[in-house]
């Protein structure tokens, strides 16, 4: 288990990206190439690992990342490359084309268009939907993407993942080949459709954006030589309102891959672990931002729970709470989060899945404080 947090906490890509300001080539206006980057170093204190506590915790080299956008005409190029002490990896790269004011087309490994048109969750820690496969995910296919007047939509087709099925060193949570926990699985997601639809309206103080979101795809079973599917949906919400932020999620899952019946093997971020081949997930964050002279304080907290829905009665529930700050200051931007996992892989200790049989039954804590340079 020491050995996947390490691996975990040395690759791991946050939300606080965007959040400090990145310029997808979607929002530029004008003409131009831009370079940009990141560097981050990572604390990390683990309450269940000894060796850790007698160290007090670890600091150490979290990653280094480099961006490229460039806009000629209507015609665009968008991508961003991820180093680590480990590995490296790319996050997205597609060449977009603008149709018209309203419409813009992507071509390549672009942001699957699934749940919160953001993310749902404020923390580095991210929310149970991205173990599970459904925050943050990047795939290669083409997407159709119209706004207007509050309107959002969004039309994908994805042929595959950023990655083939046995690479385990990828951003995002996708479905693994390989051996886990002495299982054996054969998968490879392909054909996936997305559709997305969202509307934003502003009122007093602030502005909401609802939303549904439907995802539908194959799975290639290379012991069976045969496909089986797979298909996900969600409801979400996020709210503002004179600083403070709600953002609401529930969705319901299920992988068929025609050969296990409870489970699923997906990778990640130079590992690879089970879930529950069918489930629930729900999300509940509340968030509020305070301006300062230097740049701004956001306190949050961020819950999510995942409940099975499959026919072996032992699994049980996962759960991961974390509470914390992001302080934005020029061109840093630093997250201080105090972890609390059950029964949820990388912030247990002996619990490296997402809703299957728990060991134990108990709320393992860590505290990890992610300091970023960007640029």
């Amino acid at each position: 288990m020491m050995k996947k947090n390490t691996k975990f906490m040395l690759s791991l890509v946050t939300t606080a990206i965007l959040l400090s300001g990145t310029t997808h080539a979607a929002e530029q206006t004008e003409d131009g190439i831009k370079l940009g980057g990141a560097v981050r170093v990572n604390y990390a204190y683990r309450d269940y690992d000894q060796v850790n506590k007698d160290k007090m915790g670890d600091l150490y080299f979290d990653m280094a990342a480099i961006k490229f956008d460039g806009k000629r005409g209507n015609w665009g190029l968008s991508s961003e490359y991820r180093f680590t002490s480990g590995t490296n990896y790319i996050k997205y790269g597609y060449a977009y084309y603008d149709l018209n004011p309203d419409w813009q087309l992507q071509f390549g490994i672009n942001k699957v268009p699934f749940g919160n048109r953001d993310f749902i969750s404020n923390s580095y820690w991210f929310g149970i939907p991205y173990y599970l496969g459904f925050e943050d995910d990047h795939d290669t296919g083409i997407k159709a993407v119209y706004n207007n007047n509050g309107w959002h939509t969004d039309l994908a087709f994805y042929k595959g993942a950023e990655y083939g099925p046995k690479e385990n060193k990828r951003y995002s949570t996708d479905i693994y080949t390989g051996t886990i926990n002495g299982n054996d699985y054969a998968n490879e997601e392909t054909n996936q459709f997305n559709a997305r639809q969202t509307y934003t309206f502003e009122h007093e103080g602030g502005e909401t954006t609802i939303g549904a979101s439907l995802q539908y795809g194959q799975i290639y079973n290379s012991n069976l030589e045969q496909n089986g599917d797979r298909y996900a949906v969600a409801l979400h919400l996020d709210s503002s309102y004179q600083g403070w932020n709600l953002q609401l999620q529930a969705m319901q899952y299920e992988y068929d891959d025609n050969e296990h019946e409870n489970t699923i093997g997906v990778s990640v971020v130079s590992w690879q672990y089970e879930i529950a081949s069918k489930g629930q997930a729900y999300n509940l964050n509340i968030a509020k931002t305070i301006p300062t002279k230097w740049g701004s304080l956001k306190f949050y907290n961020d819950f999510g729970i995942m409940t099975p829905d499959v026919s072996d009665d032992s699994f049980d529930n996962s759960l991961q709470n974390v509470t914390g700050c992001a302080i934005s200051a020029g061109p840093t931007y630093t997250m201080v989060d105090f972890v609390m996992g059950k029964n949820m892989t990388f912030s247990t200790a002996n619990n490296d899945h997402v809703g299957l049989p728990e060991v134990g039954d108990d709320w393992d804590k860590r505290i990890n404080i992610n300091f970023g340079y960007y640029f």
